[in-house]
């Protein structure tokens, strides 16, 4: 039996390509399509039986996409889904998510916007360098708080860890309202409410798909306490734009760390804020980097080419993506 086709669409550095090759071993050809003039791409891409991508869009172009007649699947890099042009693919590819090989950092990073948000961090330091010291201005405890984590995958589950150290309850919601993780409640996003009423702080890390998108509007926010927060490490669209500025501008007492942005380089080439959330005192920001460490691209990598190690094995993988959640 022959070699397996693998193809990288993605720019890979020479020592990244040493641990991919590592861990494929002899049963896999590797190609990476970066190195190739059109029409070797083109064979390349005909005869690949996978491919392992980060943002498909941009690595293979619309007329190329025909030619994916052998491939059996799309491995991303990304945790995330929504930017894969489901339409244009054939049917018969299977397309896998990243999921879980973000989870850690995320969740610490989850934590931190929490932290600095209760504690008033960012306002005191903008204060201090103004020359206002204001040793009574009050922070909050969150020892024994409510967080509510919305997406209970495997950015949700190392979040409710970090968070249990403080002696917070954790109410989750997943796709099947069940868990295997210590939780204080489970339910699926019919109990969304709910959650919402009863957290202090609300975290979103499930994904972009038709259910998500505008999950978090105008009434969802007013079901939140005044001076609760909101992180979000996912994606932007799952929150509206205006609703959620306008809450700020309104609930000075409210605050949200937001990592993710309605228009991000990824997608749009370009960052760019329609409403001056950054000016508000109540919102701390950060570009997108929840994930973002030192080794994170050679862990992502790594994770991602296991779960092509499985398929090619006929074994059981993860992330599996059902298109009808996009289309």
């Amino acid at each position: 039996m022959g070699k397996h086709h693998v193809v990288i669409t993605y720019k890979v550095r020479e020592d990244r390509r040493e641990q991919l090759k590592k861990i494929t071993g002899d049963m896999v050809k590797l190609s990476f399509l970066s190195d190739m003039p059109t029409g070797l791409r083109e064979q390349t891409l005909v005869a690949a039986e996978v491919l392992l991508s980060w943002n498909l869009p941009k690595e293979v172009g619309p007329s190329e996409l025909c030619l994916l007649h052998n491939v059996r699947l799309l491995q991303l890099l990304s945790a995330g889904a929504d930017h894969i042009p489901y339409a244009e693919l054939p049917k018969k590819i299977a397309i896998a998510s990243n999921i879980g090989a973000y989870a850690e950092p995320m969740a610490e990073h989850i934590l931190a916007l929490t932290l600095a948000l209760s504690k008033n961090l960012v306002r005191e330091h903008q204060n201090l360098s103004k020359g206002n010291f204001n040793q009574s201005s009050l922070n909050r405890r969150v020892r024994g708080i409510t967080c509510g984590i919305i997406g209970f995958g495997g950015i949700g589950c190392a979040t409710a860890r970090l968070m249990r150290g403080l002696e917070m309850r954790i109410l989750a919601l997943n796709t099947s309202g069940r868990t295997d993780e210590y939780v204080d409640f489970v339910g699926t996003l019919k109990d969304l409410r709910y959650v919402l009423t009863e957290a202090d702080v609300v975290v979103l890390s499930i994904p972009l798909t038709k259910v998500t998108r505008g999950l978090i509007g105008k009434r969802e926010l007013e079901w939140m306490k005044n001076d609760s927060m909101l992180i979000n490490v996912a994606r932007a669209d799952i929150i509206n734009e205006t609703a959620l500025y306008e809450h700020l501008a309104s609930h000075p007492d409210f605050k949200a760390g937001l990592d993710a942005w309605w228009i991000e380089p990824f997608m749009y080439g370009e960052f760019k804020a329609t409403f001056p959330f950054l000016a508000l005192p109540n919102v701390i920001g950060s570009p997108h980097n929840s994930a973002i460490v030192s080794g994170t691209n050679e862990e992502s990598t790594r994770h991602a080419m296991e779960n092509i190690m499985r398929f090619l094995r006929g074994e059981t993988i993860v992330g599996v993506v059902n298109r009808e959640d996009y289309i």
